[in-house]
């Protein structure tokens, strides 16, 4: 059964409504994206994918969206991103493909009902649809390429605007009430300016008598109008200051706050305080950012420390390899490991082990 709350985030998924899906995922962490719903029993991956929205995607993959997950002919989202690239080429590949395949590398390997994995469908692919298509005409294609360059960069812009000052600022609405993000106050903004002026120019019309000809305006009103422009752009850029102060003093609270939990669980998890008898699922796991990815989980991990003194940072290092040692940590949790999550956590495990290694070789 489909709950509420998984309905609306199936709809953003479906409208590619990037910023509202990330900012009703804050307000809902612990929402079930791992559903299946309508006839072919896909869940929000699948939707993203079959759709080719990559910032939905990545989104999904962030917040624990299951890059195993079957439809109805078994066939996981891996397997509609590889016939897409199929159809569409590089772009695809890299957007859809990539991110599926750095997530979950054994979905590359998983069969659906008919025992054809995404791996099989990738090997269809020609070489040459590993190149950007190029176009005759420049003049047309070039100015294309540059819309939707900018296009991109400005959603981008939004996204990581987002990702700093989102969180924050939804924590005291109401569930079904979506906030105002900066860029809804921009535009709101921006409109009430036109208003004004539109308003303004409707007055200077009606004043110009019944011939209907707007008179020409004077150097006062146009010297009117120019400080309105300044006063406006100072506004936006007074808030934006604003809006950045808050948000470092914010994120270092968080990032504080993050490490803290994590070295609480650790001890309670790694030192039996939970009990030895306790079975262990992936959430149970004290993982620094249980939906972040292994570099997120490492910068959680050694938050705060001080890199230019190598010998105390080597040693925290050191602690870290330790803890998250793949042996290691089998001698101490494999047996009250879930069986059904034994492979998804030991999987993890060893890439968080790969991770620390790497840093410490690159210390070195």
């Amino acid at each position: 059964m489909v709950s509420r709350h998984q309905k609306r985030v199936l709809r953003y998924v479906e409208e590619g409504s990037l910023l509202k899906l990330k900012s009703y995922l804050r307000k809902h962490p612990d929402v079930e994206l791992n559903f299946s719903s309508g006839k072919k029993r896909r869940g929000p991956l699948h939707v993203a994918c079959s759709l080719g929205d990559d910032g939905v995607l990545r989104l999904l993959l962030k917040n624990g969206a299951d890059p195993l997950l079957g439809d109805r002919n078994g066939e996981t989202p891996l397997h509609l991103a590889a016939k897409r690239a199929l159809k569409r080429g590089k772009r695809a590949y890299d957007d859809l493909v990539v991110p599926l395949q750095k997530s979950c590398p054994v979905a590359m390997e998983t069969p659906n009902k008919a025992g054809v994995t995404p791996k099989d469908l990738l090997q269809w692919m020609r070489e040459d649809q590993f190149r950007e298509p190029r176009v005759n005409g420049s003049s047309s294609t070039a100015t294309d390429a540059d819309r939707a360059w900018r296009d991109k960069l400005f959603g981008e812009c939004q996204d990581e605007f987002y990702e700093t000052f989102g969180q924050y600022d939804e924590d005291f609405l109401h569930d079904d009430v979506d906030s105002e993000d900066f860029g809804s106050w921009a535009e709101r903004i921006r409109r009430e300016y036109a208003t004004r002026q539109r308003s303004r120019a409707q007055r200077e019309a009606a004043a110009a008598g019944s011939k209907g000809r707007k008179r020409r305006k004077t150097k006062e009103e146009a010297e009117e109008e120019e400080r309105d422009r300044r006063e406006l752009q100072e506004r936006l850029q007074r808030e934006h200051e604003e809006y950045l102060a808050r948000a470092a003093r914010k994120e270092a609270e968080t990032r504080l706050s993050r490490r803290r939990r994590y070295e609480e669980r650790c001890a309670a998890t790694f030192s039996g305080g939970g009990g030895s008898a306790a079975r262990l699922g992936y959430a149970d796991i004290p993982w620094p950012a249980p939906r972040g990815t292994v570099g997120e989980m490492v910068e959680v991990m050694l938050h705060g420390a001080d890199r230019t003194d190598l010998p105390t940072f080597r040693k925290l290092l050191k602690r870290q390899q330790a803890l998250w040692h793949p042996d290691k940590f089998a001698q101490r949790c494999g047996d009250r490991l879930e069986d059904g999550e034994r492979t998804r956590i030991l999987d993890t495990v060893t890439a968080l082990s790969q991770e620390l290694n790497r840093l410490a070789q690159s210390v070195r």
